[in-house]
């Protein structure tokens, strides 16, 4: 499986709490983009709050378009070293080793390993280079916030050069932008 990092962030790349403030630039469009990227996934990834995010409401979901089906029914993979147990169907808490664990899951055969939000495990996987494809939705919004998505904002985060696969721009002015590794 190909681990692809999808995030919502600001012009100035934060990330904090985008479901305060993404909503207004979030059309059909938009939504189109990320039931494509959900179709295509075989399994998301998950670090604890987004994984009790997603489980306290995607189960009491439903649609037509098979959007929260999908969502509910595919394999969760939930880093945590605090969380004992999961409740949402599939959802599978990863050993405390994390590089092992996701090399485990990348080694697998299927569609793409999402991983969506999880600031912190973006981080982490990014610092050890686990990350296949970065996908981003850039909003139209200047944040100044406190979790910028890449490192401390103090030159700590791990130096990468990418490149450009893909860049569409929606017409609410948000930019959905793929990048790979420059190195491969």
């Amino acid at each position: 499986m190909r681990l692809v990092a999808t995030e919502y962030v600001s012009l100035d790349m934060y990330a904090d709490e985008p479901g305060v403030w993404s909503g207004e630039w979030f059309n059909d469009e938009a939504g189109q983009f990320k039931f494509s990227e959900l179709m295509t996934a075989e399994a998301l990834l998950l670090g604890k709050n987004t994984y009790q995010g997603f489980a306290a409401a995607w189960p009491q979901y439903d649609d037509p378009q098979g959007f929260a089906t999908k969502m509910n029914s595919m394999p969760k993979y939930v880093v945590s070293s605090t969380l004992e147990s999961l409740e949402w169907t599939g959802a599978e808490l990863l050993g405390p080793e994390l590089v092992p664990e996701i090399n485990r899951l990348r080694a697998q055969d299927g569609g793409d390993l999402l991983l969506s939000g999880s600031t912190r495990l973006f981080h982490a996987l990014h610092s050890e280079g686990l990350i296949d494809l970065y996908r981003f939705l850039i909003f139209p919004i200047v944040l100044n916030g406190t979790l910028p998505l890449f490192g401390s904002g103090q030159g700590s985060a791990t130096r990468q050069a990418l490149s450009l696969a893909s860049c569409t721009t929606f017409e609410t002015g948000v930019i959905a932008a793929e990048y790979v590794s420059a190195a491969t």
